[in-house]
């Protein structure tokens, strides 16, 4: 009887060596992993100094706010959940109360989640998976395309969320109670940063139940470990509603954050589509070659031989991120830093896949480094394709390529105006959604409501929000206001009837207390006038930013 081997029985006797191949030594993964965080680290410290735009603004203002001794949702509102507010006031501490400082701590925040990734994606398919994972996190979350510059909620989400993944393969290989806890309370933390996150504990939770399943274990240990984890993921919300409950701020705290924000959440499905359509265009462009390859990293769950042995948690985690998308239907370009783990993920598994492959089939050294050289290519086509923002152009021209002709550079010289002329204890109206002027001037709101496009869309509260708002001001009677009069600082005004009897009142409050003392005409290049020769000034743009002053006696 022929005991010659066969191809595919060659294949099998070698697949323990193939996937040795793709676990390059600790000393070079200590190497890359730093290459890559000095690499991006100093992108992102080149351009610290980028102003602050209006998300960032509320929460430094938040976060202001609570070093102060004073809780959310007391002389801010919003409906963010509590938890970017105590990041961005733990950054503010460190690093300083200042943009630059804001941008550190999201260099130190986007770094830790690098190697949470390659700790994660290494622990399911080997280090050279987890460095390609790695990479394309470094590169993906540092673009232009998903505002990765500026520190959105989105991109605090990932860090305690991927740690409660981390911490759930343990518990489950470990069959640890405690480590099944800890990633549930670390999935909750997530969720506190943005409530898209509950999608990443929606993944936890349906891991578990799989997990079991292919166990078979009964419905009692199945019972028992979701309502560990389930017990954990809620932990941090109760805490936080205690918190509130405590600072005696819980009505306004569950108004915004469940009343209004379900009716801010509703969207018609065109407009999604639409909205989707259009973003994702954009955000995949300048590293569309790496999107290509997770793509081919989404097909190696199938013929790769490692990557098939954990395809039902990459799809798992697929779908619940591409959820955490979906929610709100906004697809706003800093949403898909929400997805990017995961793309990173299959990244790696494709290379990681293809190397595999190659090393089962051909044994040569050149054929099975081509996937690795491969993805070096598309890595520094990314890197190429952003070399203006990443190495060239000065923060200014970053931010701007962002938001042409915002308000939000014009808002850092307008807070230093306010501040010059106020005193600490006074307080400052800013009508507008720029909240980031309440954070430069350090000076407090003499209203609660941080946007105004919220008060002009027709919703369920729109009435009680644009009274509580006016009474508000009328109340509070602020030094100075600061009328932003920018298309997207309120949506669109012109022709909505319903708007007209709240703009009406507010102009007049404006008209009857209010002398104008400072503009700031916005266009390619910003003209600031103040003092008396602002009466005979005629704007040029059509976004301007108005300083008022309070008349004497008013």
């Amino acid at each position: 009887m022929s005991t010659a081997k066969t191809p595919e029985t060659r294949a099998e006797l070698s697949a323990p060596n193939a996937r040795r191949i793709a676990q390059p030594p600790a000393v070079v993964v200590v190497v890359v992993l730093l290459l890559l965080l000095v690499l991006f680290g100093s992108i992102r410290y080149r351009l610290r100094d980028m102003p602050l735009e209006r998300d960032e603004g509320e929460y430094a203002y938040s976060g202001q706010l609570l070093l102060q001794g004073i809780p959310p949702y007391q002389i801010a509102y919003n409906m963010k959940l509590p938890g970017i507010y105590a990041a961005y006031a733990g950054i503010l501490k460190v690093f300083g109360e200042t943009p630059a400082g804001i941008h550190l701590g999201l260099l130190a925040v986007n770094a830790v989640t690098a190697l949470l990734i390659y700790w994660l994606v290494a622990l399911l398919f080997g280090r050279l998976a987890g460095l390609v994972a790695a990479a394309t996190w470094s590169l993906l979350s540092t673009s232009v395309s998903v505002l990765g510059f500026e520190a959105h909620a989105t991109n605090f989400v990932a860090l305690p969320a991927l740690l409660g993944i981390i911490l759930l393969l343990y518990a489950l290989d470990r069959n640890s109670s405690w480590l099944l806890f800890g990633a549930g309370v670390a999935s909750g933390v997530g969720v506190l940063m943005k409530q898209h996150g509950v999608f990443y504990a929606l993944f936890c939770l349906l891991y578990v139940c799989a997990r079991m399943r292919e166990k078979r274990h009964g419905i009692r240990p199945l019972m028992q470990s979701g309502s560990i984890l389930a017990s954990g993921v809620i932990l941090p919300y109760v805490v936080t509603c205690t918190l509130v409950y405590g600072a005696k701020v819980f009505p306004q705290f569950w108004f915004w954050t469940v009343s209004y924000a379900s009716e801010y959440s509703k969207m018609g499905l065109r407009r999604a589509i639409r909205a989707f359509a259009e973003n994702s265009s954009g955000v995949v462009a300048p590293a569309a070659l790496i999107w290509m390859l997770a793509a081919v990293g989404l097909t190696a769950l199938w013929w790769g031989r490692s990557a098939r042995t954990h395809r039902k948690f990459v799809i798992l985690l697929l779908i619940c991120l591409f959820l955490s998308l979906c929610a709100g239907a906004y697809f706003r370009p800093h949403y898909f830093i929400l997805i990017l783990p995961v793309v990173a993920m299959l990244t790696g598994v494709g290379v990681s896949a293809a190397v595999e492959r190659l090393a089962e089939r051909y044994f040569s050294g050149i054929a099975i480094a081509l996937p690795v050289l491969i993805f070096l290519i598309c890595f520094g086509a990314g890197i190429f394709a952003q070399r203006q923002a990443y190495f060239l152009r000065d923060p200014p021209a970053v931010f701007a390529s962002s938001y042409p002709d915002s308000p939000f550079a014009a808002a850092v010289r307008v807070a230093d105006y306010v501040k010059t002329h106020t005193a600490p204890t006074d307080h400052i109206a800013v009508i507008g959604s720029e909240p980031e002027i309440y954070f430069y001037s350090q000076r407090h709101g003499a209203t609660g409501y941080l946007y105004t496009y919220s008060l002009i869309v027709r919703q369920k509260y729109t009435t009680r929000m644009r009274d509580e708002f006016l009474n508000e001001l009328e109340a509070n009677k602020p030094e100075y206001v600061v009328y932003v009069d920018v298309w997207d600082s309120w949506g669109e005004r012109a022709g909505v009837a319903q708007a007209e009897p709240f703009l009406a009142r507010l102009d007049k409050f404006m008209d009857d207390g209010y002398v104008r003392e400072g503009v700031a005409d916005i266009g390619t290049t910003t003209e600031y006038v103040w003092g008396p020769a602002v009466h005979d000034y005629r704007p040029r743009s059509s976004k301007v930013i108005y300083i008022l002053r309070r008349k004497p006696g008013r």
